[in-house]
Order: C-alpha cells, then sequence, then structure tokens
C-alpha cells in the first residue's frame, strides 16, 4: 500500500473580505441545469446571511433546493466568533444534520454531554434531536453544515455520531493502489440513515476514469489541492475552498492535479426508493 502523499490533511475556509476596486471581475462562478461551481473568490462578506438562531455568525448559503437544481438538501459554510453559537441551531424538527469543522471549535451539546469538535471532527444529529452549537474557544470557529429533511423508514431509527475524520481508517477503491480512498463518517451498512458523507482523497495524478452518472445529489465541498473536473459536457478548475452543487444523473469524474492531495466533503442521498405520489 503506497504511503498518503500527505500526513497533515488541510481543511480550506474563506476568509471572507472584498476584492480590490482594480482587479477584474471575471472569475469561474457558474450555474447550469446539471451543476453548480461557487468559487471560493466569490465567499465575500457581502454574500452573506444572517440565521436569526444564531448569534455573533455569519453564513454563506452554498446550496438550497431550487428549480432546476439539487433539491435533496441544504448545504453552509458557517462562520462563528468566539462566544457566538446557538441554542436552537435547527428550526425543523424533521431535519437531520451534519456538521464538519474546518477551522477552530466547536462544542455540541447534545442530550446534556458536550461534544468538542476540532478540524476534521464531525457531528450527525438525526432529526428530533435538541442540539446546541457554542464557540467557547478564543478564534472563529468555521464549519460545513449540510441539512436534509430525513425520509422515516418503518423500524429504523437513526443515531447520533460524532467523531474526527483523521481517527478513521479511509477505504481504497478497487484497483488504484489506495491512490483515491474514502473516509465514510456515517455507517454505510445501516439503511436507517439516508444519506452519507464521505471524505474522497486523490494523489496527484489519481483519476475517476468513467463519467459516472447516477440519481444521488451532491455537494462538494475542496477541502485541499486542486483538480480538474468533469461536470456534464465541461472540464472545470477547482481548487480548495471551491464549492460544487450537482443534480440528479449529472455526469462527473475528475483528474487530481498536484501538488498535494485533491481532498473534498461529499454529501449524497442514499437508501432509499423513489417516491412517485402513488398510493
Amino acid at each position: 500500500m503506497n504511503t498518503p502523499q500527505s500526513d497533515t490533511p488541510r481543511y480550506y475556509a474563506a476568509a471572507g473580505g472584498l476584492p480590490g476596486q482594480t482587479e477584474l471581475l471575471t472569475g469561474r462562478a457558474v450555474v447550469t441545469e446539471a451543476y453548480t461551481v461557487i468559487p471560493r473568490g466569490v465567499l465575500r462578506d457581502i454574500v452573506t446571511s444572517v440565521l436569526p438562531e444564531w448569534t455573533d455568525t455569519r453564513t454563506w448559503i452554498l446550496n438550497r433546493p431550487v428549480a432546476g437544481g439539487a433539491t435533496t438538501f441544504a448545504q453552509y459554510l458557517v462562520e462563528v466568533a468566539p462566544g457566538g453559537g446557538s441554542r436552537a441551531p435547527e428550526p425543523e424538527l424533521t431535519v437531520e444534520s451534519f456538521v464538519f469543522v474546518l477551522e477552530g471549535a466547536l462544542t455540541i451539546r447534545l442530550l446534556g454531554r458536550d461534544h468538542v469538535l476540532t478540524p476534521g471532527g464531525f457531528a450527525y444529529l438525526p432529526p428530533e434531536a435538541l442540539w446546541s452549537a457554542y464557540n467557547e474557544g478564543g478564534e472563529p470557529a468555521k464549519f460545513q453544515w449540510i441539512r436534509k429533511a430525513y425520509q422515516p423508514l418503518a423500524g429504523h431509527t437513526p443515531q447520533p455520531v460524532f467523531g474526527n475524520e483523521q481517527d478513521i481508517e479511509p477505504a481504497a477503491m478497487p484497483g488504484t493502489d489506495n491512490k483515491w480512498r474514502t473516509t465514510r463518517m456515517i455507517p454505510v451498512d445501516d439503511v436507517a440513515y439516508d444519506m452519507h458523507v464521505n471524505v474522497v482523497t486523490f494523489e496527484p495524478g489519481a483519476v475517476i476514469p468513467f463519467a459516472e452518472t447516477h440519481v444521488m445529489e451532491h455537494g462538494l465541498y475542496v477541502l485541499e489541492g486542486k483538480a480538474v473536473y468533469r461536470l456534464n459536457q465541461d472540464w472545470v478548475e477547482v481548487e480548495e475552498g471551491d464549492y460544487m452543487s450537482l443534480r440528479a444523473f449529472c455526469p462527473q469524474a475528475c483528474y487530481a492535479g498536484g501538488p498535494s492531495n485533491f481532498r473534498y466533503l461529499l454529501y449524497k442521498d442514499v437508501n432509499r426508493q423513489v417516491l412517485l405520489g402513488g398510493r
């Protein structure tokens, strides 16, 4: 088995600010019916949102269900100042959440117990979980927050999951000499869970060697490195801090560009029948 390119994972997070008046406005942002790319350079101060349930917090909303786009989830990049947070982050009891920390430390309180998440740390919060989140450190806490309306399955109840992706042994994709591997943070063999969130790692030069075309929607936030991604009929350059939203059946593949590993946080909806409105 090859040794990974880097033993120290990176977790890029936007810094905000505004570009100078002398800079060109040409960028890489694109919205199509098959996919959306939000490059890190457009995650500026003036495109943040205020969430009423949170204090001392600003949010970049990266995905929300829209006609012609991905519809199963919302995804945010959240920055909480020291002392900030929320006693009731989730306004909808039927919604499940996945939190993944990029910078700083975030304390998740659930059932009277505190879980301190540092970079690479994650929490899966099932529907109806009464949780809270606080930044009790001295620097801003930045994290990805994925929200999905849970699809109940009779006889199955998802449980909370806490951990750090650095403590999980990644699984190598077959035939790739461990140069393409996946760190799975939600149990993959339990149909109680209707979404998976993984960290996918490519060493420089590794590829997805065919155009994946499938029913699952994706949210991809690039944690580290750069690549050329095939989205529908287009080749798109992406780098750490960029975000991609892919609707169902959007063809996708990539070449990892180096010199470091190319790593991203990946959401997908799984384990449920296609509902057609019948009885």
